[in-house]
């Protein structure tokens, strides 16, 4: 989760270092630190607390000339957040600089024999272990000395390495962590996510597994880790660099929540052709649809989310079976897949540690994998089998919103395009869907201008304690997600329970003034929720609702009413999420938080 910046060039390299670390700081912020080879020496200078303490210390980069270096924005897994545990890491006599995103599972055997051939640690970290072992190994050959390293390490690793007598050149390596190499005219850079790097240069290489690359000022090569030569194609980013910028938003996740209607549109669009949908990334025949007999989604945290949504609009739709499982889970799991299975991943970054276990679990064994992904070029991108792009852009703010939204439409599509193949809707009632969902872009837009009247109903809750989510089908999944933004951008408990759950213990946990939020947009299970709504309310529930218009009767039984759009049932939760989006938000600006920036969150999972 950690973010690494490098760079090489003509430029001076802290004030680059620090920019592209601003960019990754939802990956960590923990600590902050950089290596700058000043001419003589490599000079580190590192801090606990968010960049700006960083930034404050060096004087935006101006107290640490240079024109390479390397730099790190922590969040902290081996020991706790600190000005020694943070990164870079150096050996003793600061001649090797290393910074680190990963986890090195065999650190203690590795530091004990070093320990034991008289190494001293300072910190807690398992970084440090690397930098001991380069410094074991190294006899005046890079290369060589980060070969045997990365031979003897288990685990996950994006590297970027400095050796004081090798002034002109940075090394990077990876396994099981992103890291992407940029280029322009002036130089070389390292990062772990494009948007560090975008204002520099769109030439981005996606280094594979256990490849290294050898950044110089003009030029940039890559070798296995055996230290062969390859040839890399380069990929060029047409992300709009401004959406890596908050845009006059006070956050970057308001920014996003309102970039959510252009991103449902760039994601339906290339797909709807003629009145159809045509997916042509799937690389799979209509025969070879047809013969799906099951699927399985795999998904962590809001894409499992998404994920539930899915399993209810595949089965309903296109009467496939489907099993949702957490990533973690299903790969522990020793799942049971069948002729005729197919596993979905489903992953904003494209980088999540247990997905991409998954992902590889199952082509062991003999299963296709499609991929549903933001990240172009990422390594569930490369790996599956086929990829379905959500063409959300750049997201920064570590609690997810258009990304969610995108994977939503994405599995819509799918879902039409097999039910329509399997002829489990008739021509008029795909023409409906078709029109429905073309219509989603406008009603989020919408929905997004009642940003005020929900600011002002989040206002009265922001000392809530807890706060209970219910509802049924579509909208037990929308309560999953609605409860997971409220938590962990607010740090307010809250939890999402199916609401036929409640009488099944949940409800002892009603008391006077305790908030509920009822979603009922399933018109065939309304009466029911309502049966619900009344029932906490005679416990003392305080019940903000969202439902579809139209949907009076409930303001009986509700205290508030939030109303959504009409649209086809398989929908709805594009449209519901957008006030529970808001409601989180509010709450979370009012209670003081730092919303984009959650404590103990970190926005790609790359470790387990």
């Amino acid at each position: 989760m950690c973010g690494i910046v490098g760079y090489i060039g003509e430029q001076q390299a802290a004030p680059i270092i620090l920019d592209g670390l601003a960019k990754l700081e939802y990956r960590g912020y923990d600590s902050a630190g950089m290596a700058i080879f000043n001419g003589e020496q490599i000079h580190v200078t590192k801090a606990e607390g968010r960049l700006s303490v960083l930034e404050n210390l060096t004087r935006g980069g101006e107290t640490m000339p240079g024109q390479s270096g390397i730099g790190h924005t922590r969040w902290a897994t081996h020991g706790a957040p600190s000005d020694t545990n943070a990164h870079p890491h150096c050996n003793t006599v600061g001649s090797i600089a290393v910074v680190h995103n990963g986890i090195i599972e065999n650190y203690i055997p590795l530091k004990n024999k070093l320990v034991a051939r008289g190494y001293e640690f300072l910190s807690e970290t398992d970084t440090e272990v690397l930098v001991q072992l380069l410094d074991y190994y190294y006899k005046g050959d890079p290369m060589e000395a980060i070969a045997k390293v990365l031979h003897r390490v288990e685990g996950s690793y994006a590297l970027g390495i400095m050796f004081a007598d090798r002034p002109g050149v940075i090394y990077a390596a990876r396994k099981d962590s992103p890291l992407i190499v940029g280029r322009n005219e002036g130089g070389c850079f390292i990062a772990s996510d494009v948007p560090a790097i975008l204002k520099y240069t769109r030439t981005v290489y996606y280094l594979d597994n256990q490849e290294i690359a050898v950044l110089k000022a003009d030029d940039l090569q890559f070798y296995s880790l055996d230290q062969e030569f390859l040839t890399k194609e380069s990929v060029l980013i047409d992300w709009d660099a401004d959406a890596a910028e908050k845009g006059g938003y006070d956050h970057f996740m308001l920014k996003e929540m309102y970039e959510q209607p252009r991103t449902v549109t760039d994601t339906i669009s290339p797909r709807i052709k003629n009145g159809d949908i045509v997916i042509e990334e799937l690389k799979m025949s209509d025969e070879e649809l047809l013969a799906i007999k099951r699927i399985h989604i795999v998904a962590c945290g809001s894409a499992y989310h998404a994920g539930v949504t899915g399993k209810y609009v595949i089965e309903g739709m296109a009467r496939i079976p489907v099993e949702v499982n957490v990533a973690s889970e299903f790969r522990y799991s020793d799942p049971i897949l069948g002729e005729g299975d197919l596993v979905i991943v489903i992953s904003q970054s494209g980088e999540t540690a247990d997905t991409l276990a998954a992902l590889r679990d199952s082509q062991k064994k003999g299963f296709k994998v499609l991929g549903i992904v933001n990240v172009v070029g990422s390594s569930i991108a490369r790996e599956a089998d086929a990829c379905l792009y959500t063409w959300a852009g750049p997201e920064i703010a570590v609690a997810t919103t258009k990304a969610y939204s995108a994977q939503l439409v994405a599995l819509y599509l799918l879902s039409m395009k097999l039910a329509k193949l399997r002829g489990t809707v008739s021509g008029a009632e795909f023409d409906e869907l078709l029109m429905d969902l073309r219509a989603l872009p406008d009603q989020i837009e919408l929905l997004l201008g009642q940003k005020s009247k929900i600011q002002k109903f989040a206002n009265r809750y922001l000392g809530a304690k807890d706060v209970f989510f219910i509802g049924r089908g579509i909208d037990w999944a929308i309560s999953l997600e609605g409860s997971l933004k409220l938590k962990e951008i607010s740090y307010v408990h809250s939890e999402s329970y199916a609401a036929g759950e409640l009488k099944h213990g949940t409800i002892s946990l009603i008391e006077d003034g305790t908030l509920v939020v009822a979603v009922s947009t399933q018109q065939a299970l309304f009466q029911k929720t309502i049966s619900n709504i009344v029932e906490v309310k005679a416990r003392g529930a305080f019940v903000m609702a969202v439902t579809n218009e139209g949907n009076k009767p409930i303001e009986k039984a509700a205290d508030y009413v939030l109303y959504i759009p009409e649209t086809n049932k398989y929908f709805t939760n594009s449209l519901a999420i957008i006030p529970l989006q808001l409601f989180a938000y509010y709450i979370a600006v009012g209670r003081g938080c730092d919303v984009d920036k959650p404590r103990n969150l970190a926005k790609s999972v790359t470790v387990e």
